[in-house]
């Protein structure tokens, strides 16, 4: 398949037409919509009956970066913000002391195993 604008919309259309068939659906059985997306885009892959290629590193990485900002607008979007209120400094802590501990200990644990020093690693 020619990479041309039509070819570009008609599969991105078939996939979103998909997803909105697959998320009404799994909403009823209560299976987590994640899931679902990422068989249809496992299926729609270059392994998948889809066929889709992605030889080009920078193309995935374009479509990967607007495919989490529409997720991201999605989730601000949706979001109740007066049920994150109470608990948005809670929140920030501990995501903050998070990405702390992970960065540290990950930091250490290469410091030791390999001969990196401790600015590398």
């Amino acid at each position: 398949m020619n990479l041309t604008i039509e070819n570009i919309l008609l599969v991105g259309s078939i996939l979103l037409f998909i997803s909105i068939v697959v998320g009404k659906t799994s909403y009823k059985f209560g299976v987590p919509t994640l899931l679902l997306f990422l068989a249809i885009g496992m299926l729609a892959g270059s392994d998948g009956i889809g066929g889709i290629r992605f030889d080009d590193p920078k193309l995935a990485q374009f479509i990967g970066i607007v495919s989490l900002n529409f997720i991201l607008f999605s989730g601000g979007l949706d979001t109740n913000w007066s049920s994150v209120k109470p608990i948005l400094r809670e929140g920030l802590v501990l995501s903050t002391l998070g990405v702390l501990l992970t960065a540290l200990s990950l930091g250490t644990f290469v410091w030791f195993v390999t001969d990196f020093t401790i600015y590398e690693s």
